[in-house]
């Protein structure tokens, strides 16, 4: 019966033993709350930098530029469309018609852009007798960007327009005057 008793006191020793270091373990309350003081990232999310040329474990000695020429070098910049000495795009490219100047090539900024819009959509939206410009097109949302407008012939006009608009298509300058209004060619 006495060892009965001390394995008893035994295991209830454990079990208090137990039951207190499960007490301490168990979160308290303000580790609970998600707040600034417990917000951490993913685990896996965040690695440390690579640092270059520091050893042969992280691209030691050259750092990942390879041996000498231009790219080894401090400040190198690679040019915008440089192929590596072949002959880049904006050269292959067939110059376009007209005088041999920037306006004249294919991928540049700088060549003229206009909004198009139709005599269809100026029978649609402007009343007989109404004047059309640039400021009237953008109220009624057909050009709606900065740039100069041009008039194109797609659709039939039978309302008298007077129409102002940076260009103008032969044919749509054609059916317009047939309407019997006039086209006004505004500087861009």
């Amino acid at each position: 019966m006495a060892e009965k008793t001390a394995k008893e006191t035994e295991k209830a020793a454990k079990e208090k033993e137990k039951a207190a270091k499960e007490k301490e373990a168990a979160p308290s309350e303000r580790s609970q709350e998600i707040g600034l003081h417990n917000i951490r990232p993913k685990p896996g999310s965040k690695r440390p930098r690579k640092r270059i040329g520091r050893g042969e474990g992280s691209r030691g000695k050259t750092s990942g530029r390879g041996h000498k020429g231009y790219g080894s070098r401090s400040g190198a910049k690679r040019k915008a469309g440089y192929e590596g000495g072949q002959n880049p795009i904006h050269m292959r490219m067939r110059k376009l018609r007209g005088p041999h100047k920037k306006t004249s090539m294919p991928f540049e900024n700088f060549r003229t852009k206009t909004q198009p819009v139709n005599l269809s959509d100026l029978e649609d939206r402007f009343d007989a007798g109404a004047e059309v410009n640039p400021a009237a097109l953008k109220e009624k949302g057909l050009a709606k960007r900065s740039e100069p407008v041009k008039i194109l012939a797609r659709g039939e006009i039978s309302k008298k327009l007077d129409v102002h608009a940076h260009g103008f298509s032969a044919a749509a300058k054609e059916k317009i005057e047939a309407a019997g209004r006039s086209c006004h060619t505004l500087e861009r």
